[in-house]
């Protein structure tokens, strides 16, 4: 129940596969065979690891999290919101879904009440003062949300005011397309450029390939596919990160995942992992509606 009364897009995507290289072994959608899992895990261990701007933090779930990503202009991406605490300190990313509703991940909203949270939409760098800024007047967490792992990572902001920003479809059940292994994704955020590293002042994007369900469930204790997905290369270098958590990975002009968790962050073999946004539109349709 409701509580208180990331250049054009085609170009960036061309770029971004030819400089990364391909994406996930069995990408095509089939299942891969056992021996391609675990000879992609042996050459994890055997490589080195990619550099970083800061110590690696310890291995765990994180509450997700763009790394090696490039600016994105807020005119571009207009839906997507910045979500502070009241003191304006950068908390999470959001996707507006809605005049007056945003859509994040629970664990953004969880224990918290509407006053002390904030949405900042129309600002591209966090160290200005663009754009609009809209306090809350109820917060929905799905009922079933108790851990990012457990899934059900979904909430709706519920604004004071409106705001003038074209809202972004949801993906549905029927756009099974969108969640194609290989489909490449955007995923867009303001959260840190490496991990263990400091949070972005600029709005970043970055373009992340759909991994297969079996390889996700593969590398991923506590992947569910009916409500998760996955997205990354196989050689990592390019995840959202720590702060992206709530912001939106599109794909054919839908909200199709909301950044959910990981383990660290881009790192090889370890993609990071969305809400389905299509398992739960029916829900959110009533939620937004109410």
């Amino acid at each position: 129940m409701w509580s208180g009364t990331r250049i054009r897009l085609g170009e960036f995507l061309q770029r971004a596969l030819a400089q990364r290289g391909p994406a996930w072994p069995g990408s095509s959608g089939r299942r891969a065979p056992l021996g391609v899992v675990f000879a992609a895990l042996l050459l994890t261990l055997a490589a080195p690891a990619p550099a970083l701007a800061e110590p690696p933090a310890a291995p765990g779930p994180t509450d997700s999290r763009v790394v090696g990503g490039i600016r994105a202009s807020i005119l571009e991406f207009p839906w997507t919101v910045a979500i502070t605490k009241s003191d304006g300190t950068p908390l999470c990313g959001g996707t507006l879904v809605a005049p007056a509703m945003v859509l994040t991940a629970a664990h953004c909203a969880v224990g918290r009440q509407p006053k002390d949270l904030l949405v900042i939409a129309g600002r591209e760098d966090l160290l200005t003062l663009g754009g609009e800024i809209r306090a809350l007047t109820g917060i929905w967490i799905h009922p079933f949300y108790t851990d990012v792992r457990a899934g059900d990572d979904v909430a709706v902001l519920r604004l004071a005011l409106p705001l003038s920003q074209p809202p972004l479809p949801l993906a549905t059940p029927a756009d099974t397309l969108l969640y194609g292994p290989g489909t490449y994704t955007l995923a867009l955020g303001w959260g840190r450029t490496a991990e263990g590293g400091f949070p972005s002042r600029y709005l970043l994007k970055a373009a992340l390939p759909i991994v297969g369900d079996p390889l996700c469930q593969a590398v991923l204790a506590g992947f569910e596919a009916s409500s998760m997905v996955c997205a990354g290369y196989a050689n990592g270098g390019v995840d959202t990160c720590q702060g992206d958590s709530g912001g939106p990975l599109i794909a054919g002009g839908k909200l199709v995942g909301v950044t959910s968790w990981g383990i660290g962050c881009a790192r090889p073999y370890q993609p990071g992992v969305y809400v389905r946004v299509s398992t739960y539109q029916p829900l959110l349709d009533l939620v937004l509606r109410s």
